[in-house]
Parts: structure tokens; C-alpha cells; sequence
């Protein structure tokens, strides 16, 4: 009750701001509109009760009874439990994005405590790998990439700071609603010196802003095209991240489909219009990003030359320029220390207009600052566009424990991750064209819970964890003709979904499995050795500078760098996402560069032979040791009779690093049950 009415005085105290503020002519929204789904509050429901002793049974959390009680409408029952192993598998990548150590499963696996798996939740939830898994998912959504994107691709120094901010705050299980509003104003809640530890926090936050493509005209972003695409990135990226909301169809015109009028969508962008770039250098002679691109200019130049030169050269020649072209590139100076950020600039503030067709040469009314209309009492008013710390306001209208969208977007995110769909299978679309929930009870009794605890993620994660539902085999027989007639897709769960790892589990789960992982956390990102005709398609070859110590090179995935212009190839075909727009579920595709990326790619050629000494160091040169070792290390169970007898027989006429090779080929390796 208490949290209610805290609540109810938030709403209070911000419809009286509107209400003060000079007024402009408002949209009418439909009592329809109004009534959709999203847009009324979370629903008060009790998990439901049950006569049978055996459904009793089956529940340990409520989320099983709710999900029980649906499987049962539709003639279904849920699948037996998956064996120990299968499960603390699961458990593992679901949480850490990296495979149990062979110890691990076995001191599992042998535990008959009755809190065996509870013991295990607990420990994933307090690691610090959690933050660098689950912050990948919020890097997704929020399209991080360190550089610009378009011709000049420009790198920003101190933004890999903002990815770290992202794995602490997951790992320190920082209240969502704080985490929204350190993101969206976390320099406008900046008190006293800004080079404080806390204030660096919120500094780095509010990075946000910086996440998105430039077009930078001849280096200069202050062109009224650059500033307007500006503006419209920021302004899509928050309706999608927290509201789940195509906020950007109303760029041009009202919304085709939802109650989202072009008036709502610039009153929405008017909350961001002076927001600044703002580099802050961390120490006196840190310098700024300028100052760096001027240092790195005239070597630069030289160095392309020398590309160019090196491309037509041959022999001796050719080795010659090479060591000519490393000893220049070790001269370029190291990136600035900074904090890469925004400020408000009301002096420079450009003005927001309604635009006819978006476009920014055809402006029509000037208009103040508003959230969503359709979230609003009828007949709110405006603010206008010179109010004080204007993304704080709407950062407390998001962050309000009762608004209706922010915290099931949020835990949408969650269970999608968690179970390979959310509620929502349209994780950035609410709105009328989305598609509707597949447990509108749950989802808002989640949503609620998720509030009442403090908008912490870490006790959902548990919930779910701790539930028979993801106790489940990923596949249940006695009801499979009856699953695929009734729930083909699996959206009732009857079954926990198989999945195949992403693109960073693969790397991270090679590096691990050869035992070359580098462990450590944060620091500057981490460029790879990549094919010389990748980085000489670059506006600029010091665009890419390899990393030269090779353990730094073997650190986890989410470190690598994040270029809009050169993914790494590993990376990109396995489906790690483009950055240039936000990506709220990871795609799978299934095709043959994988399988050629595995077999003669470069980072698993490399970490096959590490595989394999490492197999040769821990059970010596007996092959049907080694086969076994393998499979416990790489798949997290003994191999079949069959699969021993097929590697054995291919250990026969192949070296051990070949099946160390095939072993990262294999689908119990690459896959997740």
C-alpha cells in the first residue's frame, strides 16, 4: 500500500508540473484507445489452486501455477525433469553464458541435499560472470557500438565505459527503475564535483545518448540534417527500450496503427532536444577525443599509403614494408581517458517543430515537452521547452511504479531470454500490431512482483530458476502428438525450449573449453586479429589496431569491440546482431559458413590445439580417456557407447588436435537442451 501511494503522489506532482506549464492544443484519444491492453494498469490476480495432490506437487513457485493451469485447458501436461546434468547445463549458459567446469556438474550431480539446486541458483546469481551475460542482452536492446557508423565511423574513446556500467550495475542488482533513470538523466542528477565516484556512475550512464549512428558531414554533427537524425535515433531508442513502443512510426505522421499522434512523438523528443555531446577527460592531461583524431591524423595517412604500398609489394619487399608499417602504428598515440557523455545546452538548444513528413526543412508548429498522451489524464498540459532538467521529468514518469508499460517491458525481456519467447513475442512492439500476451495473468502478476521487489531482476531470475517449469526436458513424449496439434510453437511450455548458443557463447564456451579464457573483468575493448582486406575497406586502417597481448585477446566476447563498419566475422555468422538498430531477440539461422567458420576459421583452428593439450595434460595419450575427458568438458556428460566408438575409430587415423576440432563441431556442444 505503502509503494501505492508514494505512487499516486509521483503522478500527482508530475500532473501538476503539466498542469503549470502554458497550454497547446492537445490530441483527443478514443476510450478504445485508451482500453488497449498495454495502457491500463496491471491487473491484481492470485495465482491459482489446485484439487489434485499431483498438480500441488508439481508446484514450486506460482509461476507454475499459473503456467499449470493454462497447460491444462488445453489437454497438457508438463514434461518429466531433466537430468541433473542437462540441467545445471542449462542453468549455466542461462545465467553466465559460459559452461559448467566437468567438477561442477559432478559436485551436482552427486549432491542429494535437498537444496542441491537452490545452491546453485544462489551461486550463479551472486557471480560476477551474471552481469556480463545478462548485460549483453541489455547491450542488444540499446544497440551499443562504440563508433558512429556511416563513411567516418568515428571511435568514442571512453564509451566501453558505459558497457562496464551496464555489467556492474546487473551484477550489483541495481533497482531497474534506477538503472532507467541514471540512463536517461543520470547527468542531470549529478551534485557537486562530476569526477566523483558517483557522479563519474551517472556520467557514464547517460552515455545512453551517445549509443546510436552519426552522420558527421565533413567531421561536423551540428548540421540541422545530423542534428535532427540525432535527436529522431534517441528519441526511437527510448520509446523501444522502455516503453516498447514503435514511437518512431509518428515521426512523419500520426501512427498508423496505435494512439501515438506525430504531436505526441515531437513532444516526446522535445525532452532530449538540448542534450550535448559532452567528452569529460578523466585526469588534466588525459586530453579529448579531438585532440587524439588530430594526433592520429598524419600518422594515419602515412599508414594508408604504406597499405597500399604493402598491397602491390611482393618478397622481401613486402616484409620490409610490413615491419615499417608496425613500427609506425606503434607509434599512434593511445586513446584519451574520458568519459564519453551529454550535457544540456539550453543555450544552443534547437527548437522542435512538428515536421511534415519528418522532413526537417518543412517545419510547421514548435512544440513543448509531453510524455505519451495516450498515458496521460485527458487534458494535460505541456511543458514548455526551456523547463530545467528536462529528462529527469521524464525519466520519473518511465521510472513511476504504476506506469503501465515500463516494468512488464522489462520483464518481458526477462522470461523472452529465459525461455527463447517472452509473453510478447514482439519484445519492442506493444502496441496494436504486437502480438498480445500468452499469459496476460502471469505476465502482470510478474510485473507486479517485479515492482513490489524493489524493480530488482535477480529474485525474478530465482523465481524462475527455482520453477518445475524450467526444471523441465526439453522434450516430453507421453504428450507429444497432443503438443504439436495444440501448441506447435511450445508458447504454453509443456516443454523447456532447446536452444543453440549465440554467437558469444560459442566463442566464450571454445576459449573455456581449452582452457585459454581470460576471466578478468571490464577494460577497454579488444580488437582481433582480422583478414587484412576487412580492415583495408575501413575509412581509416587505424580504425583498427589489433591488441597485442594475446591474453587480453582471449578475454569473454562482450569485451571485443563493438564497430558499426567491421563486425568480426566469427561473430557475425553466428547472428551477432547489427548495431545500428535495436535488437530485442536474438535470430538463429542455420547455415554452411558456420560449419566453415568451426572447421577452418581461425579462432577454433587456434583453440583446437590448446583443446587438445589440454586433454593430453590432464589423462595422457589414452584415446578413449581423452574422448571421455572431451565430452565432459565440452558437453558436460559422458559420451554415448556410440559417440566413444565413432571418436575413437576417428582418433585412428586423425591427430588429437582434428577431433578437438570435430568436438566444437558437435551439437552437444553447440547446443543448449
Amino acid at each position: 500500500m505503502t509503494n501505492r501511494i508514494k505512487a499516486f503522489a509521483g503522478i500527482a506532482a508530475l500532473s501538476l508540473l503539466l498542469a503549470s506549464a502554458y497550454s497547446a492544443e492537445a490530441p483527443v484519444y478514443s476510450d478504445q484507445a485508451r482500453s488497449f491492453w498495454s495502457f491500463q494498469p496491471r491487473k491484481v490476480v492470485d495465482p491459482p489452486q489446485f484439487e489434485q495432490q499431483a498438480d500441488r506437487d508439481w508446484i514450486r513457485t506460482p509461476i507454475d501455477a499459473f503456467l499449470l493451469e493454462r497447460m491444462k485447458q488445453e489437454g497438457l501436461r508438463p514434461a518429466p525433469e531433466a537430468d541433473r546434468a542437462t540441467l545445471i547445463r542449462r542453468a549455466y549458459f542461462d545465467m553466465l553464458g559460459l559452461p559448467p567446469t566437468p567438477a561442477e556438474v559432478a559436485a551436482f550431480v552427486n549432491d542429494q541435499s535437498p537444496t542441491a539446486w537452490e545452491s546453485v541458483v544462489d551461486r550463479l546469481l551472486t557471480s560476477e560472470h551474471y552481469g556480463e551475460r545478462w548485460g549483453q542482452h541489455w547491450l542488444d536492446v540499446v544497440r551499443y557500438a562504440e563508433t558512429e557508423g556511416y563513411e567516418y565511423d568515428r571511435y568514442l574513446p571512453g564509451l566501453w565505459r558505459y558497457r562496464d556500467y551496464v555489467i556492474q550495475s546487473l551484477n550489483e542488482d541495481k533497482p531497474f527503475n534506477e538503472f532507467i533513470r541514471e540512463q536517461i538523466a543520470g547527468d542531470e542528477m549529478v551534485e557537486g564535483e562530476p569526477l566523483e565516484p558517483a557522479n563519474q556512475e551517472k556520467l557514464i550512464a547517460a552515455g545512453f545518448y551517445r549509443l546510436g549512428a552519426v552522420r558527421r558531414n565533413a567531421g561536423n554533427q551540428e548540421v540541422a540534417s545530423s542534428v535532427n537524425e540525432v535527436l529522431t535515433d534517441r528519441t526511437d531508442i527510448v520509446g523501444a527500450a522502455f516503453l516498447g513502443l514503435t514511437v518512431g512510426c509518428a515521426r512523419c505522421h500520426d501512427h498508423m496503427f496505435d494512439p501515438i499522434k506525430q504531436r505526441d512523438y515531437y513532444q516526446l523528443q522535445a525532452f532530449l532536444a538540448a542534450t550535448a555531446e559532452n567528452d569529460i577527460p578523466l585526469t588534466p592531461e588525459a586530453g579529448t577525443p579531438a585532440a587524439w583524431r588530430d594526433q592520429t591524423k598524419e600518422i594515419g595517412g602515412k599508414l594508408k599509403t604504406m597499405r597500399g604500398q604493402i598491397n602491390l609489394a611482393s618478397g622481401d619487399e613486402r616484409a620490409v614494408l610490413e615491419s615499417e608499417y608496425a613500427e609506425l602504428e606503434a607509434q599512434l598515440p593511445p586513446p584519451p581517458a574520458n568519459i564519453t557523455t551529454i550535457k544540456d545546452d539550453h543555450e544552443h538548444r534547437p527548437s522542435v517543430n512538428l515536421l511534415y513528413r519528418g522532413d526537417y526543412e518543412n517545419k510547421g508548429e514548435q512544440v513543448g515537452m509531453r510524455p505519451l498522451g495516450v498515458l496521460l489524464p485527458e487534458g494535460a498540459e505541456v511543458l514548455p521547452a526551456d523547463t530545467e532538467n528536462p529528462r529527469m521529468i521524464l525519466a520519473n514518469w518511465l521510472a513511476d511504479p504504476d506506469h503501465p508499460l515500463t516494468s512488464r517491458v522489462m520483464v518481458n525481456r526477462i522470461w523472452s531470454n529465459h525461455f527463447g519467447t517472452g509473453f510478447v513475442k514482439t519484445a519492442n512492439d506493444f502496441g496494436f500490431m504486437g502480438e498480445k500476451p500468452s499469459h496476460p495473468e502471469l505476465f502482470d502478476w510478474l510485473s507486479q512482483k517485479f515492482v513490489d521487489d524493489g524493480w530488482r531482476m535477480k529474485p525474478l531470475h530465482r523465481m524462475i530458476l527455482l520453477s518445475s517449469v524450467y526444471r523441465q526436458a526439453s522434450k516430453n513424449p507421453e504428450y507429444a502428438a497432443v503438443g504439436a496439434e495444440k501448441d506447435g510453437d511450445n508458447r504454453l511450455l509443456s516443454r523447456m525450449p532447446m536452444r543453440r548458443l549465440t554467437a558469444e557463447e560459442i566463442r566464450d564456451s571454445i576459449l573455456a573449453v581449452s582452457g585459454s579464457l581470460n576471466t578478468e573483468l571490464g577494460g577497454r575493448s579488444i580488437m582481433l586479429p582480422v583478414e587484412q582486406s576487412l580492415v583495408d575497406m575501413l575509412y581509416d586502417p587505424t580504425q583498427w589496431v589489433v591488441t597485442p597481448d594475446p591474453d587480453e585477446q582471449h578475454k569473454r566476447s562482450v569485451y571485443l569491440i563493438a564497430k558499426r563498419n567491421l563486425r568480426l566475422p566469427f561473430m557475425e555468422v553466428f547472428d551477432q546482431p547489427a548495431l545500428q538498430t535495436t535488437c530485442a531477440r536474438r535470430d538463429t539461422s542455420t547455415h554452411a559458413p558456420q560449419s566453415l567458420e568451426l572447421l577452418n576459421g581461425r579462432i577454433s583452428n587456434e583453440q583446437a590445439e590448446m583443446f587438445a593439450a589440454r586433454l593430453i595434460s590432464e589423462v595422457g595419450n589414452d584415446p578413449a580417456a581423452q574422448v571421455k575427458r572431451a565430452y565432459e568438458i565440452a558437453a558436460g556428460r559422458q559420451p554415448s557407447q556410440k559417440e566413444l566408438q565413432t571418436a575413437q575409430a576417428f582418433l585412428e587415423k586423425q591427430p588429437l588436435r582434428e577431433f578437438a576440432l570435430a568436438v566444437f563441431n558437435l551439437n552437444a556442444f553447440l547446443y543448449v537442451n
